[in-house]
């Protein structure tokens, strides 16, 4: 294969780093030859600049020291030290883990105190031994190990988790895997950059969706995790992550009883606040609909009772009354009385069925479709990349300008987004009127 294969490559940047070496290369492809051999130092990666057709190999990648930006300059770091997690025994792991699974610092391998190791790095020089990472250079298998800081204990394994046979549950909001490819086999973004693909995805707009290198990951409440690639003709796309054979039955975990916004309710209330029943979440009659069981399977849609897989104010479903399309239940609080529950009828219903539909020019329009008409992913509201607007949180309070969910701030004509494209400010979203009948 190309031996640029096994690099992440990242445009316009450069980093500071102590050791290297230069060379005079005609391309990228020489200059990794060039890494590959060499043997003053470990090489993490490399720099290659096009006008002067410069070649640097580094000791360093980005996560071992500071990156700014180059114009001219391509950086290639060596997947094999980024990934923090291990293929089979972790023979290969070259990752930055330095501590046993007890939490003991492990010992530099260089050292010879408080232990006089058998495995060093003169005698096993291709065996990754830097400063006090984990390793496996004996193939143990067990797995990386290192020898420790604590006198009493000569060695001991490391918690490295599994690279291969990782697999999602739910929909894989929650995964934190280091697949970086997608279904069809492209390599993924970094979630840092901005290049192939400009986007609002970033570790500042969502701390905690964990967008960490280039790894596969679903902050927006998709199917299943996805990334931006780097071809620059297929903007982002699905990975082709397993799910998890089995999990906990999502009527076993929950409440049965209200609390905050009844997300976690998996009681058998199937009744909404009128009185009317609820029709089954795996029928599409009398209300066409997408939250489908076997879309969501940790949303707890079994039968026809009342959940809240969307982050409603409380509890919902669709009801058996053609012309009532859904409605709020009433679910009584956790330690509620009855007065609380006799009051919760009071509360209007404002919000039409969220990510399918919305009402009039779609103002009360509270969903989670983070989607346009024409496919392109939404920019958050509090971000300011790639467009910069004044539709904030800040100055539309009343919005729920949350996270990049299409909304109508402003009056429009029906509910929009500003997309994460650069070339595309704004567009509407891909939604329908619900009073647009589309079942037979």
């Amino acid at each position: 294969g190309n031996i640029l294969d096994d690099y992440l490559r990242t445009d316009g940047v450069w980093i500071l780093t102590r050791n290297k070496q230069f060379y005079t290369t005609n391309n990228e492809k020489e200059c990794a030859e060039k890494c590959e051999a060499e043997r003053n130092f470990n090489c993490r990666a490399f720099l290659f600049t096009r006008k002067i057709l410069q070649c640097l190999t580094l000791a360093e990648n980005a996560k071992m020291t500071v990156m700014f930006n180059s114009t001219d300059a391509v950086l290639y770091e060596k997947k094999i030290y980024l990934l923090q997690c291990k293929r089979g025994i972790g023979k290969d792991y070259r990752g930055m883990e330095a501590k046993t699974r007890r939490g003991i610092p492990c010992q530099k391998w260089a050292e010879k105190t408080p232990h006089n190791p058998n495995y060093t790095p003169e005698k096993h020089p291709n065996a990754g031994l830097d400063e006090n990472y984990c390793r496996n250079p004996d193939g143990d298998e067990s797995g990386p190990w290192c020898y420790t800081t604590d006198p009493a204990t000569r060695f001991d394994y490391c918690n490295i988790p599994e690279c291969e046979g990782q697999c999602i549950q739910c929909n894989g909001e929650d995964y934190h895997g280091g697949v970086s490819r997608t279904e069809s086999g492209l390599e993924c973004q970094r979630w840092d950059a901005q290049e192939p693909h400009m986007h609002g995805f970033t570790q500042k707009h969502f701390p905690e969706k964990d967008l960490k290198m280039n790894y596969c990951r679903n902050p927006d409440g998709e199917l299943r995790p996805w990334c931006f690639t780097t071809s620059p003709t297929k903007r982002w796309e699905y990975c082709n992550i397993p799910r998890c054979p089995t999990h906990q039955a999502v009527s076993a975990r929950g409440s049965q009883c209200l609390s905050g916004k009844g997300e976690a309710y998996r009681g058998r209330i199937a009744i909404t606040e009128s009185g009317t029943a609820c029709q089954h979440w795996d029928t599409q009659f009398p209300h066409r609909h997408g939250w489908k069981p076997d879309r969501y399977p940790c949303k707890g849609l079994e039968e026809n009772y009342c959940r809240n897989p969307d982050g409603e104010k409380r509890p919902w479903c669709y009801t058996i009354n053609s012309s009532v399309r859904w409605e709020y239940c009433a679910v009584p609080h956790c330690g509620g009385t009855e007065l609380e529950i006799a009051g919760m009828s009071n509360v209007p219903v404002q919000v039409p069925l969220s990510e399918e539909c919305y009402r009039g020019k779609g103002q009360s329009y509270r969903g989670t479709t983070s989607i346009t008409v024409s496919g392109k992913k939404c920019q958050a509201w509090n971000s300011m990349f790639p467009h910069r607007h004044e539709k904030t949180p800040e100055r539309f309070p009343n919005a729920d300008l949350r996270e990049n969910y299409c909304r109508n701030p402003d009056g429009d004509n029906s509910p929009w987004c500003f997309t994460t494209d650069p070339s595309m400010t704004w567009e509407y979203c891909n939604l329908k009127r619900c009073d647009d009948h589309t079942e037979e």
